[in-house]
């Protein structure tokens, strides 16, 4: 390589060298320009934030300073208000106050004038006691007794006259009770009774059984008596055969065992084979049967009656009704019957009918077991219906219709008067002589072991007694008593059927001769 072209090439670098370092320079400038420029515009944007910072601090600090002003305004107001409020009551309490103060000076003005009064009073009380005293020894001076006869004397005065006006009175709230009550009553049973048209409930039982020949009483008492004696263990009921021409004669307490023996007798007489093994036989059919039949008989009463949702155990005792007698009354139709009359007097006073109705027939249902367990008929039909979940109110009317217990409803009150309906209207049941007569003298006994009472009479079969009465002992006041007495003693004493009649008559007779 040449000199010359070394330093050409040696020039060369250096002027790309300088050149290189004043591009440099110009780039270095320009950026410290760009960069004045930068921290410049930095400088100016932040000298407005801090501007608008501080115009914006002073808007907020204004608008706090307005809404402090504002709501302290509206305090002072409120304050200014309550404290105006205050004031007022201040005012009102201060007059309150003067008036108690005025008040309290009256009171204590009253106070000190009923305190005077008071001593005015003591000091006349004890004056009227001593002029009392005074006037009560002249009085028993004068009229030679002390204070004690007196007082016994105007107390038996005072008890002869009140007895009159008590008499009175009694007389005032009978007719009184009479022109009500009984008329309502009155109204009722008979509506229930036009209503109910059924014939007489009353039904002969009878337990003889009717023989086409004589010979036929050999047949049935068979070698030794082993037919009767087979007839007897398989019934549970007494054969009685006697002279009694071609009848034979059944004699059993339980009414359905007395109707079993005597179906199967009959159908004995009337197949003709009568030995032990043909009784054995026909006594069991008998009694399937019987079991059907009893409740066939509950569930035509139910129906009849129109009551729904009976247990069964229930229908087949009411079934054994059919067999059970009350006075020759039969208990299925007098049961039957009470239930209609209970029902229709349920009607008019708007009470349930269905529940009426329902109690009405089983009622009597106590009877049905009346010979198996001990006590009265009600009281066992109202176990019998609670253990089986029947209502309360039903257990009690059952249970009460006798007045054996508490009656707690109308119903009960409806079931008496639909029984003694059902069991004293003609017809209806019949009794015995004796019992009837028996029933006679205890009543007559009864109303003639009251003082005064002459002679007593019972008349329309029992159904009034008639108390004649000594006109000396006893006045017109306490006739009314006595009758009262006596119809309370009668039914707390005896027993009977419908309601008795109590007239007490009181007579004076004045007998002078003319010469």
């Amino acid at each position: 390589m040449t000199p010359e072209l070394g330093l050409v090439i040696l020039v060369s670098l250096a002027a790309g060298y300088w050149l290189n370092m004043w591009n440099m320079r110009l780039r270095l400038k320009s950026s410290f320009q760009e960069a004045e420029r930068i921290l410049a515009e930095a400088r100016r944007e932040a000298e407005n934030i801090r501007t608008e910072g501080r115009l914006q601090a002073k808007a907020e600090v204004i608008r706090a300073r307005e809404e402090f002003e504002a709501s302290t305004q509206k305090r002072r107001e409120e304050f200014a208000a309550a404290e105006e409020r205050i004031s007022q009551r201040e005012a009102n309490l201060d007059r309150k106050v003067a008036l108690l103060d005025k008040k309290e000076q009256t009171i204590d003005q009253r106070v000190e004038d009923i305190e005077r009064r008071a001593q005015e009073l003591d000091q006349r009380r004890q004056e009227l006691e001593r002029l009392t005293q005074e006037e009560r020894r002249k009085i028993e001076r004068a009229a030679g007794m002390n204070r004690e006869e007196a007082r016994q004397m105007l107390l038996s005065k005072m008890e002869n006259e009140m007895r009159g006006e008590i008499g009175g009175l009694i007389r005032h709230f009978q007719e009184e009770a009479r022109q009500t009550a009984d008329r309502e009553a009155q109204k009722i049973v008979a509506q229930a009774i036009q209503r109910y048209a059924a014939g007489h409930a009353g039904e002969l039982m009878t337990s003889t059984v009717a023989l086409p020949s004589e010979e036929m009483k050999g047949r049935i008492i068979g070698r030794e008596g082993r037919n009767v004696r087979a007839i007897e263990a398989a019934t549970g009921v007494t054969l009685l055969i006697d002279d009694t021409p071609e009848a034979v004669v059944i004699s059993g307490f339980d009414p359905v065992r007395r109707e079993i023996a005597r179906l199967a007798l009959e159908r004995l007489i009337l197949d003709g084979r009568i030995h032990p093994a043909r009784i054995e036989e026909v006594v069991a059919k008998v009694r399937e049967e019987m079991d059907q039949t009893i409740r066939r008989a509950g569930e035509e009463a139910v129906y009849l009656v129109g009551i729904h949702q009976v247990d069964p155990d229930l229908v087949s005792l009411l079934g054994r009704l059919k067999f059970r007698t009350s006075y020759s009354q039969n208990v299925l139709m007098h049961s039957i019957e009470v239930a209609q009359l209970m029902g229709v007097m349920a009607g008019e006073l708007d009470a349930d009918v269905t529940l009426a109705k329902r109690i009405g027939l089983f009622h009597d249902i106590g009877k049905a077991l009346d010979h198996a367990v001990e006590g009265g008929h009600a009281i066992i039909g109202a176990d019998l219906l609670r253990r089986h979940g029947e209502p309360a109110v039903m257990v009690n009317a059952v249970g009460a219709h006798h007045e054996e217990v508490p009656t707690e409803s109308v119903y009960a009150v409806l079931a008496s008067a639909a029984d003694a309906i059902s069991g004293s209207r003609p017809g209806a049941r019949s009794e015995t002589t004796d019992f009837y007569i028996k029933r006679i003298e205890k009543l007559e006994a009864l109303a003639h072991s009251f003082p005064g009472v002459e002679r007593s009479y019972a008349i329309q079969s029992g159904r009034e007694v008639r108390v004649l009465v000594k006109p000396e002992q006893v006045d017109d006041a306490g006739a009314i008593i006595l009758a009262r007495d006596i119809s309370k003693k009668i039914e707390s004493d005896l027993q009977y059927p419908g309601q008795i009649r109590v007239v007490v008559v009181r007579e004076t007779r004045c007998v002078e001769y003319a010469r």
